[in-house]
């Protein structure tokens, strides 16, 4: 996971990307409200390189599905970064759904932040980056 500690380089919003849609080259960064409906992006997913998911509280969760959309059914390879108000706490949900990068809340520590992703070695369900869980990924390597 890929650590920001403040957004320098700039997103382009939904609708300034789709005043620029026809005329962009290059890849673009993109920045979409939690509310948006990500597979209206599927045809042109390639041209990001990063996709910002933004979460207004740390309480409203929608961007978690956004990600997993994006990762699993759309199978989006670019940077998916999480902002706005990102605490500590949801770091591993966060890359779970397949989240690599992360601009957490003000005051948030970074040190902190590494810890809570080395908190837990396995899980029991699988994820976007590895559909089998953790006990049958050990046992087919031991065999």
């Amino acid at each position: 996971m890929k650590f920001i500690s403040s957004s320098t380089d700039s997103a382009l919003t939904l609708e300034q990307w789709q005043a620029a849609r026809a005329t962009a080259t290059g890849p673009v960064a993109l920045q979409i409200a939690n509310d948006y409906d990500v597979e209206l992006l599927a045809d042109d997913l390639h041209r990001f390189s990063r996709i910002e998911l933004q979460f207004p509280k740390w309480v409203d969760g929608r961007a978690y599905s956004q990600a997993r959309l994006l990762r699993a059914r759309l199978r989006f390879g670019g940077e998916l970064r999480a902002v706005g108000e990102v605490l500590v706490d949801m770091l591993p949900l966060l890359a779970r759904t397949g989240f690599t990068a992360v601009q957490l809340r003000a005051g948030e520590s970074e040190a902190a932040a590494r810890e809570a992703l080395a908190f837990f070695p396995g899980h029991y369900q699988g994820d976007v980056g590895e559909s089998r869980p953790w006990f049958l990924r050990a046992a087919v390597a031991a065999a």
